[in-house]
């Protein structure tokens, strides 16, 4: 289980997962901090896995796609502190605070920080705010949100090029994208969004590249790389369905079956040893 301390207006909040694993999907539409607090947090990118542990500062810039682990170490739960930057909020702030110019370049999946005193003095600010018993004052909040803007612009001096960037993904190559983040379960607005296109021109260009629609392909796909986690490597299909882009199992044995006419569990025990 995961519980969340004060966040609503305050764009701040605490989460807390108990559970021996909790593993979640992470579409990031606003950048974030997160600060960990305790616990160990594994994030999944197609090409790239992250482990952070209590202690670890990262930004996550918007529009990244991501699978979230998080799990207790050494007897605490996963415990950490976000805050998020609203785009809303970064426009106001870059309008009142010119941005610091930087050489183009590509935007990292994740930038962690180090040890800082800044960093150290914006955690004891917060801490105690989360034994509250009601929400944080919205001025209160706004406040600490800037303070970290201003904490990142000090100690990261091409945070900018995140932070004050506000334009759209810009369009990229569809079939690439696809092969490589299939397996995240998005809408397909979504996936859209993240190409660089509308909706239409999302299906458009996808049956260009695949001669068939989403819909299908993603379904295809998905049970392939199920069949050769179970076949070739030997897993339990538990630990598969979610990885490969399946919300629920059932649905998943389901269309496993009606593809490959046996179950998960029939291809993984006949194939066991």
């Amino acid at each position: 289980m995961e519980k969340t301390g004060f966040s609503a207006k305050a764009e701040i909040f605490l989460s807390c997962a108990t559970e021996k694993h909790t593993i979640k999907e992470l579409v990031l539409n606003e950048h974030a901090l997160f600060i960990i607090l305790s616990g160990e947090s594994k994030i999944v990118h197609a090409d790239q896995t992250y482990v952070f542990r209590a202690g670890d500062i990262m930004l996550c810039p918007r529009n990244q796609v991501a699978r979230v682990t998080k799990c207790p170490a050494e007897g605490q739960p996963c415990k950490s502190i976000s805050i998020v930057f609203t785009q809303s909020f970064l426009q106001k702030y870059y309008a009142a605070h010119a941005a610091v110019p930087s050489p183009p370049a590509d935007t990292p999946r994740i930038r962690a920080y180090g040890p800082h005193p800044l960093l150290d003095s914006l955690l004891s600010s917060l801490l105690p705010y989360f034994t509250l018993s009601g929400e944080l004052p919205a001025d209160l909040a706004a406040i600490k949100v800037q303070e970290a803007i201003t904490v990142l612009r000090v100690i990261d001096k091409t945070v900018d090029s995140i932070l004050g960037n506000f334009e759209k993904p810009g369009k990229i190559d569809l079939a690439g994208f696809m092969e490589r983040n299939y397996m995240f379960n998005m809408s397909l607005e979504r996936f859209g969004f993240l190409t660089g296109r509308s909706l239409t021109t999302f299906k458009r260009d996808f049956k260009k590249a695949f001669n068939t629609n989403p819909q299908t392909w993603l379904k295809q796909k998905r049970l392939e790389t199920a069949y050769y986690e179970i076949f070739e490597k030997k897993r339990k299909p538990i630990d598969v369905y979610f990885e490969v882009g399946f919300e629920n199992l059932s649905h998943f044995s389901f269309a496993f079956k009606q593809k490959y006419g046996l179950s998960p569990k029939q291809l993984a025990k006949a194939h066991a040893g």
